[in-house]
């Protein structure tokens, strides 16, 4: 099966900067999730394979539930390493790797020593609208993940027969935590050819599995029975709901990050659902509401995403933000779903 997807001169463009290169940085973006996390260290063991010695750098946290992954204890985190580490790598890196996010927006602190970095840039992404200046751009937004997108390329440049298994198992969660467990964006064969070439490395993909969905606090599993017992909204006409994740709800439930993911899924779970949105408050800076969307069959949330919460993504699974109140991303959601009312009930 042909999974390649650079064309001839693009992977001799990409070996040869590879090649020259002798401080390499891979950067992700904002509040990292299974898949940027999962790219950028299958990504930098490819590299390692290779002789280099890349240095991965995030934003900031990233789940408790993807500490296990092997290679986070190298991650440097921005928000805690600025001036002294992450700063001054990017000021001499010769080649950055922009991993799982299309724009600079997308780092929010790191945004300017990105962007001031004199390295060559190259993204590997599947989100819509690339939009950064590079030497190189690999943007496939009808692929499931930039996982998959790291496999194909690792694949296509002659390095999967030296690919460990825990490369393999960092892609594996990357695509896995991107489609929800396969459950959407991942209709087209090539995803599980991959999977099974995957499995030859002897990665044990039910504990990987276990290791991000069943890895919980009781709190965190409190949470999660309060907010759909009750706070959540559903419309049954027209196939939409939401909940609300308040600062004091999160403080009350010793709430970390990585406690709500997935959740929103939730609620598509009902006969007839459509769509599902969760609001939840940033816990620390007032007025600023995070909010995810997922649907199913082809409504899009990723548009409901751009139009009503500055936001975008993909078909089924965006995300956004709000800076205004709890009670005034309600309004704005309820609005949305009125807006929106055509295509849920078509």
């Amino acid at each position: 099966m042909g999974i390649e997807l650079l064309t001839a001169a693009e992977a001799e463009s990409l070996k040869a900067y590879i090649n020259s290169a002798e401080h390499i940085i891979i950067c992700c973006h904002k509040s990292p999730d299974g898949d940027a996390i999962g790219s950028s260290l299958a990504w930098a063991d490819y590299l390692r394979s290779l002789g280099k010695n890349p240095e991965i750098i995030v934003p900031d946290a990233y789940p408790d539930f993807l500490q296990w992954m092997p290679g986070t204890e190298r991650i440097i985190r921005y928000d805690k390493h600025a001036a002294d580490k992450a700063d001054p790598m990017l000021a001499s890196a010769d080649l950055v790797f922009c991993l799982d996010f299309n724009g600079t927006d997308r780092v929010d602190e790191m945004k300017d020593a990105l962007e001031q970095s004199p390295a060559k840039k190259i993204m590997i992404d599947h989100h819509l609208d690339p939009r950064m200046d590079t030497v190189l751009t690999v943007s496939h937004p009808h692929m499931s993940s930039t996982s998959e997108l790291v496999f194909r390329i690792i694949w296509q440049l002659g390095g999967f027969e030296e690919m460990s298994r825990k490369c393999a198992a960092c892609i594996y969660c990357g695509m896995m935590t991107d489609t929800g467990g396969f459950t959407y964006n991942s209709t087209r064969p090539e995803i599980f050819y991959i999977v099974s070439q995957l499995l030859t490395k002897g990665i044990d993909k039910d504990k990987i599995y276990r290791n991000v969905f069943n890895n919980f606090s009781p709190w965190a599993i409190r949470l999660r029975g309060y907010l759909m017992s009750q706070k959540l909204n559903v419309f049954g006409d027209i196939h939409a709901s939401y909940f609300t994740i308040s600062r004091r709800e999160m403080r009350d439930f010793h709430f970390i990050k990585g406690d709500a993911e997935g959740l929103v899924n939730e609620p598509l779970k009902i006969k007839g659902m459509r769509l599902s949105v969760s609001l939840r408050e940033d816990d620390r800076r007032d007025n600023t509401i995070w909010v995810s969307l997922r649907s199913v069959d082809d409504f899009p949330c990723n548009k409901m995403a751009a139009d009503f919460f500055n936001g975008g993504g993909h078909l089924n699974a965006s995300g956004g933000r709000l800076y205004c109140s709890l009670d005034e991303a309600e309004r704005i959601v309820r609005n949305a779903f009125e807006q929106y009312k055509d295509l849920l009930t078509k």
